[in-house]
């Protein structure tokens, strides 16, 4: 266990109990930097807040509501006046503010602690607003964190970003273990089932419609296949569109008959429920219909837990199962993806050896060793780093007259 001075990191992010992939990801990386820093570890969470009002526990202490202005200064001024030491922000475009991104790039630029920003997407031809701000945010950062090489390349080709500024750490995976499905098969009341497993928030750019396309062909090779689409509608795609999306995958389902080979489980599961269905999962399937991805928790998932994956080339999928770690497919092509899908249930050596590649590789990318290399990347920069780190003199949001103090920001 590494000992430093630095003790307290600010996280902005979303967070749980809110149901969102980067939620859950800062929760589980807040864990896996407190087995590398033990007690020399204190986070500080500034939860990123949206729709109704969300009740926090520890370790909380603000709340930004998305798209009010006031609340990112506030939250800058509380962090320049804290003992906190340095900020880490878990970007994606959607997190923060409407506007762009611009509110969040005024809470950085008002910062005088170091900054260590994640990129959970980097868009290859963004709109200039986009384009703009991704830039303003790597300039603000003192480190700029990618999942994957392809990100290295994007950042510095396309953004011009000093390659000296990124660092490549992966998404964190939990460390399971190699074992076979029928266990949590028989936990789950799947026995005899042949499974698919696709997990993760709905919406439109899943393509699940693709592997009920995909179904009638494989169920004919083997009867017993069960689909499981595990995952509720999207929170923002709910709030736009509703339940269009998922009402037409069962739409689909009736029309060709695969009523018993198909089970929508429409709710936002705990890790341990996660677990028991990766478990029980014989293949596991990302038909994402875009390539435009850089990064997918669940992807990363499903390959640390040795699962035998099909996907389709999206960027992320082409690192992670490079080297004969799953079977990547055409996009949109219901056709491949069943005879991939039916090669691997019907050839034990071929399935044995797709799960022995991934979980092999997924030993590199386990919580403890991402949280160890954040843990280590916070000391190095605290360590080289004089305070005060950006010599900036700003005016409190208090005594700011351009902001209207009737919508007064509130401490969690």
């Amino acid at each position: 266990m590494i000992k430093w001075p630095a003790k307290k990191i600010a996280f902005i992010s979303s967070y749980v109990p809110r149901k969102c992939g980067i939620a859950t990801f800062t929760a589980d990386l807040i864990s896996s930097i407190k087995l590398a820093g033990g007690k020399e570890f204190q986070p500080v969470v500034i939860a990123m807040q949206a729709g109704p009002e969300q009740q926090y526990d520890k370790p909380v202490k603000l709340k930004i509501r998305k798209n009010v202005k006031y609340d990112y200064v506030c939250a800058a001024d509380y962090i320049n006046v804290s003992d906190v030491d340095i900020v880490s922000v878990q970007h994606e475009f959607g997190l923060f503010d409407d506007q762009d991104g611009s509110y969040l790039n005024l809470l950085l630029e008002r910062l005088n602690k170091p900054v260590i920003t994640t990129l959970h997407a980097v868009l290859e031809e963004p709109p200039a607003p986009y384009f703009n701000s991704l830039i303003d945010v790597c300039e603000a950062s003192d480190k700029v964190i990618v999942m994957n090489k392809r990100g290295i390349k994007m950042l510095r080709q396309i953004y011009s970003v000093p390659e000296t500024k990124i660092e490549l750490i992966p998404h964190g995976i939990p460390n399971l273990p190699f074992a076979g499905s029928d266990f949590y098969k028989r936990r789950l009341g799947l026995e005899g089932r042949k499974t698919i497993l696709t997990f993760g928030l709905l919406n439109e750019n899943k393509g699940i419609e693709t592997v009920i396309s995909a179904l009638p062909t494989i169920v004919k090779a083997e009867p017993s296949i069960l689909y499981i689409v595990l995952g509720a509608t999207h929170p923002e795609v709910m709030r736009c569109e509703g339940q269009s999306y998922k009402f037409k995958l069962e739409k689909m389902v009736m029309k060709l008959g695969l009523k018993r080979n198909v089970v929508f489980y429409n709710r936002f599961v705990s890790n341990h429920e996660l677990f028991q269905f990766l478990g029980a999962a014989d293949v596991y399937v990302t038909p994402y219909l875009h390539k435009e991805q850089l990064t997918s928790g669940t992807l990363a998932f499903a390959v640390g837990a040795g699962k035998a994956v099909v996907s389709t080339p999206y960027w992320a999928a082409l690192e992670l199962l490079a080297q004969g770690r799953g079977k990547l497919v055409r996009f949109g092509d219901a056709k491949h993806i069943a005879r991939s899908i039916i090669e691997i249930l019907t050839n034990d050596s071929h399935f044995l050896s797709l799960r022995k590649r991934a979980y092999k590789y997924g030993r590199s990318m386990t919580w403890p060793k991402v949280g160890r290399s954040y843990w280590n990347l916070f000391h190095q920069l605290v360590s080289s780093m004089q305070m005060p780190f950006r010599h900036k003199v700003q005016v409190p949001a208090w005594k700011d007259p351009t902001y209207n103090k009737q919508q007064a920001y509130q401490p969690a």
